[in-house]
């Protein structure tokens, strides 16, 4: 790879280009899905091949194959400048890069049982296994369990210098438990909802989550919500636990501080954000306890890597601290505009998109409460957990989460189950009614690899650190 680099840059510099730089990437999938007994689907799938950006004229130019070899770089860097040129026609003013020195080095996951090691026979008797736990639950309609698998190895160089090396390993698993009766469908996931949990990392991050020893259980709750009250309609005390509130972080505060959105650079699909230029340093995002991080170094988040798309080391950056909301997350492109260095967010989905800017694991940090400490002071109130589905504005002003089971809370103690839970708000208020926040013994990095942005629309995989939280005078049970 690095000859191929090395004739890579030779020819861009003999173009005449500003910048250039070339991802060699390969990427191996594997997903296996066993449903109520029975293969569901078996999928192996690898890609391979490289794309190309230069800066020309103070524009950008992209162009990508899967042809690995020297006449097509070069075939494809003279495109990608075309296209620069054409770009130029058009353009409003010069795009600027950062000063971030060229970076060199490698990086791999860290892990100590890499799945594609394991026989399929291996993956499926797990699967099999978690499957016949939860149908052996009388009521239950459909079991599900799952797991998926990725590599990717991808090689960077650039015509500032920068050579970078990275090995990137991903496992997620879970299991789902569906009950259907008299018309009405109710859903228990576990550790999250949407094929469960993701990590960077081996297989033996995800064994602390024990998915067979939760499967009855989840399977038993997914039968019980189907007798369960209906939430009813009410402004309460919430503590949202942390898998919900992952998804909450994500939504409410990781797309709004992408600068590009606040830019307008999504406004066509992805929308904009309620955060503007004038709101940094000065916007009250939420509660004095509100500590909110940007870390690409946390091990086992899927947001973590050696160097972004743009060969910007990983690193970790104050959002909000003490409520307050501090930075963006920029790439080399934008960060000048709010006088900075880039904080390395630019990420690309495949070898045939250009990177843009990412969440990486965004992170709501630990507070000072034990769990069982935070229900018992909590008079009245409810409990959520698990999410279900979603709903945001454009701008990610106002919002609704629904989630699969709540619990009353009634003199510090957990007691009746609801069904169909979900609760709205807006979202500078919402975190301002923040009180509590459980402590790192309940803190986990909650993996989200289904992030969609762009243009070609790009799936990117993102993470989220958060512990169960209070949140006051919250409106539930929304109907209609």
């Amino acid at each position: 790879m690095k000859e191929l680099a090395d004739f890579f840059r030779a020819n861009a510099q003999r173009t005449g280009v500003s910048y250039a730089d070339i991802r060699i990437t390969g990427l191996a999938r594997e997903s296996l899905t066993v449903k109520n007994g029975r293969v569901d689907n078996i999928s192996k799938s690898a890609e391979a091949g490289f794309g190309v950006r230069v800066l020309h004229r103070g524009c950008w130019g992209f162009a990508a194959s899967n042809h690995v070899n020297r006449a097509e770089i070069e075939r494809i860097t003279m495109l990608a400048m075309e296209i620069a040129m054409a770009s130029s026609t058009a353009k409003r003013e010069d795009v600027r890069l950062d000063d971030t020195p060229a970076a060199q080095g490698t990086y791999v996951t860290p892990h100590t049982k890499d799945p594609f090691a394991w026989s399929t026979e291996e993956k499926l008797a797990l699967l099999f296994d978690w499957n016949k736990k939860m149908k052996s639950v009388k009521g239950l309609t459909n079991a599900t369990s799952s797991m998926d698998f990725f590599r990717e190895e991808q090689y960077f160089a650039s015509t500032e210098g920068a050579l970078i090396e990275q090995t990137i390993l991903e496992s997620g698993a879970g299991i789902e438990a569906v009950a259907i009766q008299n018309g009405e469908m109710q859903r228990r996931c576990y550790p999250n909802s949407f094929r469960g949990q993701f990590h960077t990392g081996g297989w033996e991050l995800l064994e602390p989550y024990d998915i067979g020893g939760n499967a009855e259980r989840i399977a038993e709750e997914a039968v019980m919500l189907l007798s369960a009250p209906e939430l009813p309609h009410m402004r309460t005390t919430l503590i949202i636990e942390g898998a919900q509130l992952g998804l909450q972080v994500h939504e409410s505060i990781g797309h709004p501080i992408e600068l590009d959105r606040v830019l307008g650079m999504e406004a066509a699909y992805a929308g904009m954000s309620f955060v503007t230029l004038d709101k940094r340093g000065n916007l009250k995002y939420g509660s004095d306890i509100m500590h909110v991080t940007a870390d690409a170094t946390l091990p086992g988040g899927l947001g973590t890597f050696g160097w972004d798309d743009d060969g910007v080391p990983a690193q970790r950056v104050d959002i909000i601290k003490d409520g307050v909301f501090l930075n963006y997350l920029t790439n080399r492109e934008t960060a000048g505009i709010v006088g900075q260095r880039s904080n390395g967010t630019n990420r690309a989905d495949g070898f045939n998109r250009a990177p843009i800017i990412r969440m990486t694991n965004i992170n709501l940090e630990p507070g000072t409460w034990e769990l069982d400490a935070l229900i018992a002071d909590t008079e009245d109130g409810i409990w959520m957990e698990t999410n279900k589905s979603w709903s945001i504005d454009d701008r990610r002003v106002n919002f609704q989460f629904g989630c699969e089971l709540a619990r009353e809370i009634k003199g510090g103690k957990l007691g009746k189950v609801y069904k169909n839970p979900n609760y709205t708000g807006i979202t500078t208020e919402f975190w301002g009614s923040m009180d509590a926040v459980c402590n790192k013994n309940h803190w986990k990095i909650w993996g989200t690899p289904n992030c969609g942005k762009g243009q070609p629309s790009q799936t990117a995989h993102v993470a989220h650190g958060t512990a169960p939280a209070r949140f006051r005078n919250v409106e539930v049970g929304v109907r209609g």
